[in-house]
């Protein structure tokens, strides 16, 4: 018996506001169900965040469907969990995944949190923010008690752990139980495999680079998921790779050997398929920054989809000289050169890029634009969490005005 263990694939994402990104992401997702067919497993394991929002463009559940349906025709079914960016944190919400579950998709819920399939028992819990963590930890220890009736058990979570997640985790390591074979996690974009319990603890990472922040990974381990074979006596674990459509290119280039740095990239990027993105580092800059960036743009713009450049200047000039000194500059080249002073290169692109969208009335783009910066650099989650966490009470009785609707829920969720 093996299985195929996937999480993260956010679809419907359109990174940077750019609609190639979302096809990106879409292309990844058919690789992956292509390649977990030609793997022969015998059913699939989602450990959430399947979709970008918990309200999906009709593009992103066309695509999981079209997935979805391939499987099916395989004869293999797919196990699901949502994750936080799946679901409202609200109390009477339901993730999209249950919309499939006509089509043969096992939603793994509060309600239903475990299947067998087969000899081998598959038990997991939707995401929950920490503000949730006594219930997160009540259930777990409900389905540790379940889970020691099998030989053969799996654990679907989509969770921070704090030996892998940093401070914004959900639980720590000692409260996972440590009863099952195998743990197929999700939340983490990178790609770890642990020991851990009675086999392996593993987040197979996201299927696209989600962050500029999992380059590093990326080129370490790649992309993709997992195959599991459940036959011996501890589970074997085969990492599958699948190539993502479109590159991130990273580079620092010395402003004293621009035209060669230049030059490497062009050499680089010249037989791509499809155009890469961008993130350049100009260092020992010494003259007008918008003259830089203008021959960047000029010897790279029709050859990537997208630029992003950060500038190292030599030496720093003050808000008066510029505009004593800076008599040609325009609005984007004075937003550059008043920049140079702030000391954060992240949020000086940021503020570039926005000037870029919102001069031409991307409004929308602006917008996505602004919701990566925060999900990359700040974790807005909490917040949201203490405003809903009153609303998300799983446990709680539902109320009398509501009791139709809550067993209608349960029905649909069962």
């Amino acid at each position: 018996m093996k299985f195929a263990h996937l999480a993260d694939t956010h679809l419907g994402y359109r990174q940077f506001g750019l609609v190639e990104r979302e096809k990106d992401f879409y292309e990844v997702f058919e690789k992956v169900i292509d390649k977990i067919i030609e793997e022969n497993v015998d059913f699939v394991i989602h450990s959430g965040d399947l979709f970008e929002t918990a309200r999906p463009s009709p593009n992103a559940l066309l695509v999981f469907q079209k997935g979805l349906l391939k499987l099916k025709g395989a004869g293999i079914p797919m196990y699901a969990i949502a994750g936080n960016h799946d679901m409202v944190m609200r109390k009477g919400a339901i993730p999209p995944q249950v919309i499939f579950k006509k089509l043969g998709l096992k939603v793994i819920s509060p309600i239903n949190t475990n299947y067998t399939h087969g000899d081998i028992f598959i038990a997991g819990l939707p995401y929950y923010p920490s503000s949730q963590v006594k219930v997160l930890k009540s259930k777990l220890a409900e389905i540790s008690k379940k889970a020691a009736n099998y030989d053969k058990s799996v654990l679907v979570l989509h969770q921070g752990i704090d030996k892998y997640f940093g401070y914004q985790y959900e639980l720590e390591i000692g409260e996972v139980p440590d009863n099952f074979d195998y743990y197929a996690l999700g939340h983490i974009h990178n790609y770890i495999n642990d020991s851990f319990g009675k086999g392996r603890l593993v987040y197979p990472g996201s299927g696209e680079i989600w962050k500029t922040s999992e380059l590093q990974d990326y080129k370490e381990n790649g992309k993709g998921f997992v195959v599991v074979d459940f036959d011996g006596q501890k589970p074997l674990v085969k990492r599958v790779k699948v190539d993502i459509p479109r590159e991130f290119i990273k580079r620092s280039l010395d402003y004293n050997n621009l035209e060669s740095g230049i030059a490497g990239i062009k050499e680089t990027i010249k037989d791509f398929d499809k155009k890469p993105i961008l993130d350049l580092t100009i260092n020992n800059v010494e003259s007008d920054i918008s003259v830089v960036y203008e021959i960047i743009t000029e010897e790279l713009g029709d050859l990537s989809l997208m630029i992003r450049p950060k500038f190292n200047m030599v030496g720093e000039e003050s808000i008066d000289e510029i505009f004593l000194n800076k008599e040609s500059l325009g609005p984007k080249e004075l937003l550059i050169e008043q920049l140079k002073g702030y000391g954060s290169n992240d949020v000086n692109q940021l503020a570039i890029d926005l000037y870029e969208y919102l001069s031409k009335d991307k409004i929308e783009e602006s917008k996505e634009l602004i919701n990566q910066f925060f999900d990359e650099f700040y974790d807005t989650s909490k917040d949201e969490e203490n405003l809903e966490s009153r609303e998300f009470e799983m446990d709680e009785e539902p109320q009398e005005e509501s009791e139709d609707v809550q067993e209608t829920l349960e029905e649909v969720l069962k």
